[in-house]
């Protein structure tokens, strides 16, 4: 048994109050004020700090299979313990594509083999994501938390369509990348007067924003838990928010990155991510979403890319990344540190709503009989963002050298010790 006495916990009115918890057998089995320590408990005086649910994280991209020279399992699951989440699903933008039973049984060997967090895949949506032949859904769905041809929009509604009735049959959410190519014009960042300014080809909001609009009816007809990704657009946010009103089943994501920066922090290719970073009412919008209960969920679209892949300049880098070891204290220090959202609700973005739409019913809070997935944070450590120091073998972020409150000290899961800050 494990006792962490004297923690911070967030009670429901979003207040802090002193809290003991105890873990037996992988699950929380008591909260109180106080609890009577017995010879058989390790204690665990964790000193005033904050104790939250594990982090989940529904946007991650582990490079593995085919691309181990990114990032691997092993490494990308150490790093997302290092940052506090104790669940991560991983993007099947990867080779081969878990299209298939098969497919999807290598990656299953890989996460056994090397996962130190809870991994929950998401398949293909069409094989091999060419965006045409349907992945066999019944197959997987009991293997996979949604279907997903992460990187590239479904560029045909029709093939979009047939995939939402499929995956409404097994119960699965269609997790969508919503981008039009035939207006993306080779942009490399958002179309706005910075781009114009710096003569770089932009990438328009409509890019994102009419795909969403098209595959809302789309969802309305068929029935299907519709859930988009990275949402970036204020038209999207719009367009979500008069769904939801109608009843549509729609849910979406934001990432830390396009709630704290918009284009004109763009400088060079570390800032290069797809969807683009927006303007500042965009960013607006999207805080907006987070606090009025649009947007769900933040999810990080952890993409880390080589040293040399980065280097190439803005408009041959390839997009995104890095995000699962500052997503926390980037939020804390930009946003609740400025009183634009509140602590509850971040830690709501970042372990209740994803465990409640991605039905994992067993974690996402701290509560008896729950799993014993927890974060520990030292709300007052301040620290510069130094990617050498970085877990991911991905060093690419923007926020290099920024200093930054709020840092997750230790990550337990199913009542294990998986990352500790040393001393």
């Amino acid at each position: 048994m494990l006792l962490l006495q004297n923690a911070q916990i967030v009670d429901e009115t979003g207040q802090l109050k002193k809290q003991d918890i105890l873990i037996s057998n992988g699950k929380i089995t008591a909260i109180a004020h106080v609890i009577e320590v017995t010879s058989e408990m390790e204690v665990i005086d964790v000193a005033s700090k904050l104790v939250a649910p594990g982090f989940i994280d529904v946007h991650v991209h582990l490079r593995e299979p085919g691309f181990e020279y990114k990032e691997t399992v092993k490494t990308g699951t150490l790093a997302a313990a290092k940052g506090g989440f104790t669940t991560i699903a991983p993007m099947p933008n990867v080779d081969p594509v878990p299209d298939s039973q098969e497919h999807l049984a290598h990656l299953e060997a890989i996460i056994t083999k090397d996962a130190c967090i809870k991994v929950v895949p998401i398949a293909s949506i069409t094989v091999d994501e060419q965006g045409d032949t349907l992945v066999p859904m019944e197959q997987l769905a009991k293997r996979v938390i949604g279907f997903s041809d992460d990187g590239v929009g479904i560029q045909d509604a029709g093939t979009m369509y047939q995939a939402m009735l499929a995956a409404k049959a097994v119960n699965k959410p269609i997790i969508a990348h919503t981008e039009d190519d035939s207006l993306k014009n080779r942009g490399f960042v958002h179309e706005g007067v910075y781009a114009k300014s710096k003569g770089w080809r932009g990438i328009p909001s409509i890019c994102e924003s009419s795909q969403i609009a098209r595959d809302l009816m789309l969802a309305q007809a068929s029935g299907c838990h519709y859930h988009v990704c990275h949402i970036s657009a204020k038209e999207s946010v719009q367009l979500i928010r008069e769904a939801q009103a109608k009843g549509i089943q729609a849910t979406a994501e934001v990432t830390p990155h396009h709630l704290v920066l918009i284009d004109e922090d763009v400088i060079d290719s570390q800032g290069k991510m797809n969807p683009p970073l927006r303007s500042s009412a965009d960013r607006d919008a999207l805080i907006g979403g987070i606090n009025d209960g649009t947007i769900a969920m933040i999810a990080t679209d952890h993409a880390p890319h080589s040293d040399e892949e980065k280097a190439r300049g803005i408009e041959l880098a390839p997009f995104g990344i890095v995000g699962l070891e500052t997503a926390f204290p980037l939020l804390y220090t930009q946003l609740v540190k400025t009183n634009q959202t509140s602590l509850s609700n971040l830690i709501a973005l970042m372990t209740k709503n994803p465990a409640n739409i991605f039905n994992m019913s067993d974690r996402g809070e701290l509560a008896v009989g729950k799993q014993a997935d927890i974060t520990i944070i030292d709300l007052e450590k301040k620290a510069r963002v130094d990617s050498n120091t970085f877990v991911s073998l991905g060093k690419n972020t923007p926020f290099n050298g920024m200093e930054l409150q709020g840092w997750p000290v230790c990550t337990i899961v199913d009542g294990h010790i998986v990352y500790q800050e040393k001393e």
